[in-house]
């Protein structure tokens, strides 16, 4: 397992833990407390736990479960960034069989998902991912993740209505080529390939698309591309 080690001056990622049982919160304790450039500062039991010490607690990343008796972790992720401080990103932790609730919670504002029974590799990657404020949905399942939630994206089938379009006005054809590319799930590599650009201008588009549509990341790129009807959704067999 690889290391990252803080640069001087660098303090540790701070992660909080949540889920409801005490044995998977055990098991990434012991992970995260194994890295020299992370510390766990808290952990939760349910989503009103979490927003109860989240409070008090200064933390960077939060790991969040869905399935959560009292408050599940969709309405503590719309809580928690709803605050609109974007210090703290969360992480939502799923099974890919689950359903719509982690397109909720990508809704409602978390960075990205993870699933459960992801490798500690995976893992790290991902908080040392959002941390640096990108998104942890690789591209490569970007596509079976939308596909599985097909059935709860709004104005599925059909033309997105025209307010939803009206959103894409501030972009050029390229960008809007760009941002549909993304939402097909395509890599970097594929869509320079693609539209026949060089990767580094591809990255360029995309970082101009957040900037002009005060997007968070790559996730709300692809919700957005959905949302205005760039990609068709296909209904789920």
């Amino acid at each position: 397992m690889s290391e990252s080690v803080p640069q001087p001056g660098q303090s540790p990622i701070r992660v909080f833990l949540v889920d409801d049982q005490e044995l998977v919160r055990a098991g990434f304790r012991m992970v995260l407390d194994a890295q020299d450039d992370m510390t766990v500062v808290g952990e939760a039991g349910d989503g009103q736990a979490a927003l109860d010490q989240l409070a008090s607690v200064p933390a960077d990343v939060v790991l969040m479960d869905i399935r959560m008796p009292r408050m599940d972790g969709v309405a503590a992720t719309k809580a928690l960034c709803g605050k609109g401080s974007g210090a703290t990103r969360v992480v939502v932790l799923t099974t890919f069989d689950l359903d719509e609730y982690a397109f909720a919670a990508l809704k409602a504002g978390a960075a990205g998902f993870l699933l459960k029974d992801a490798g500690p590799a995976d893992l790290l990657a991902a908080i040392r991912a959002v941390h640096r404020g990108d998104s942890v949905i690789a591209p490569s399942t970007t596509r079976r993740l939308l596909d599985h939630f097909a059935g709860a994206l709004p104005d599925s089938p059909g033309a997105p209505a025209a307010a939803d379009r009206s959103r894409l006005a501030p972009l050029t054809a390229r960008e809007v080529e760009v941002l549909t590319a993304v939402g097909r799930g395509l890599t970097n590599a594929e869509i320079a390939a693609t539209l026949f650009m060089a990767e580094a201008t591809v990255k360029t588009h995309i970082g101009r698309v957040l900037h002009k549509l005060d997007l968070r990341d790559r996730v709300q790129m692809v919700l957005l591309a959905y949302e205005t009807g760039l990609v068709e959704v296909r209904p789920r067999s």
